[in-house]
């Protein structure tokens, strides 16, 4: 009988291509002090908000590392206040299976998926952003046997919506050493992302890459809150005052290390409308100016912006602007995270 799956190729595994393109020392040296940074955001012992910031995904090298080094001139006026940490997403969930699903499958938009290509890709990419620009990153951990050929290169995953109650995904958050992001699911229930949370935070033992694999757990594991979507579709968002201070309940009712939340502004909170998300940044710094329980508890905001504001069908041909969700272009960008550290 044929086999129902074709075997195209035997990849390289991390090991080999972290040895055929390694990162240097002076990355090396970065990462751990951004690391640390973030890690005492996180726990309290920094008063610094994250920024976690930039496309919805990254289509094409030249206009993401332009785009970031934006950013990077940015953060030297906001670095008393905000420590940014760009949004470098390389492989996208797709609902239905179909379309771009990032640069993992398609180093090229417009051309075929060729994931050989796309692995070295992304490392090029995200190792040219280190070096360039002196900003460790945030991608999405949507697949988690991956998570390795970036894993000394990235300083935060955040794991999806569709993805939080896949026990892998809990499994693997638990010992990858940075910060892992738990979305609230597309249903809303906070209850799955709390047991998310709990699942990377303790220690565990299964199978990762063809080997028995035992983790510490990790202690950085937090919400991100994203907003849903009503069985009829329609957006529902939970970043109002009201939503922070249901999670400050729910924390309290299990035994978890350093509660904290990520808002993301776009998604279902925005309802994707892009614009909205500078309202709703507004209205979450609002909160924590508010009361000193969602100050403690809101460590920072995600933030889906580009060079263009708004998006684009694949080939469009507009540099710097969204081929997947709409983005917040730059100019807007800019004055938003310097109203930001005002706010702070």
């Amino acid at each position: 009988m044929e086999m129902d799956m074709e075997f195209v190729r035997k990849l390289p595994i991390p090991q080999e291509i972290k040895k055929e393109f390694p990162v240097g020392d002076q990355i090396r040296t970065m990462k751990q002090e951004r690391d640390q940074e973030i890690a005492d955001i996180l726990t309290g012992k920094s008063e610094k908000f994250l920024l976690i910031i930039g496309p919805c995904s990254a289509d094409n090298e030249t206009a993401v590392v332009d785009y970031i080094h934006r950013l990077a001139r940015v953060q030297e006026k906001v670095k008393d206040k905000i420590f940014i940490i760009p949004r470098v997403y390389t492989n996208k969930p797709r609902t239905l299976g179909k379309g771009y699903k990032g640069m993992l499958h398609q180093p090229d938009p417009e051309k075929a998926e060729d994931m050989l290509a796309g692995i070295l890709a992304i490392r090029e990419m995200h190792t040219r952003i280190a070096r360039e620009t002196g900003f460790t990153c945030a991608d999405e951990m949507l697949y988690p046997e991956n998570h390795r050929y970036l894993s000394d290169l990235l300083s935060y995953v955040a794991i999806g919506a569709r993805s939080v109650e896949d026990q892998q995904h809990r499994l693997v958050a638990s010992g990858i050493g940075i910060p892992a992001g738990m979305k609230n699911p597309t249903s809303g229930d906070i209850d799955v992302m709390m047991n998310s949370i709990t699942a990377a935070q303790s220690p565990q033992t299964f199978v990762y890459r063809g080997w028995e694999v035992r983790t510490h757990g990790n202690p950085l594991a937090h919400a991100i809150l994203r907003g849903h979507a009503s069985k009829s579709g329609r957006s529902i968002p939970n970043y109002h005052y009201e939503d922070l201070q249901n999670l400050i309940r729910e924390y309290a009712e299990r035994d978890l290390e350093n509660p904290a939340v990520i808002i993301d502004t776009n998604h279902s909170n925005s309802g994707k409308k892009y614009l909205e998300q500078i309202r709703i940044s507004e209205d979450v710094m609002h909160s924590r100016n508010v009361s000193g329980d969602i100050r403690n508890l809101v460590k920072g905001l995600m933030i889906e912006s580009y060079i263009e504001d708004g998006n684009q069908k694949i080939g469009g041909g507009v540099y710097g602007k969204s081929i997947t969700d709409p983005c917040l272009g730059w100019e807007k960008s800019e004055r938003l995270i310097l109203e930001l550290a005002d706010l702070l």
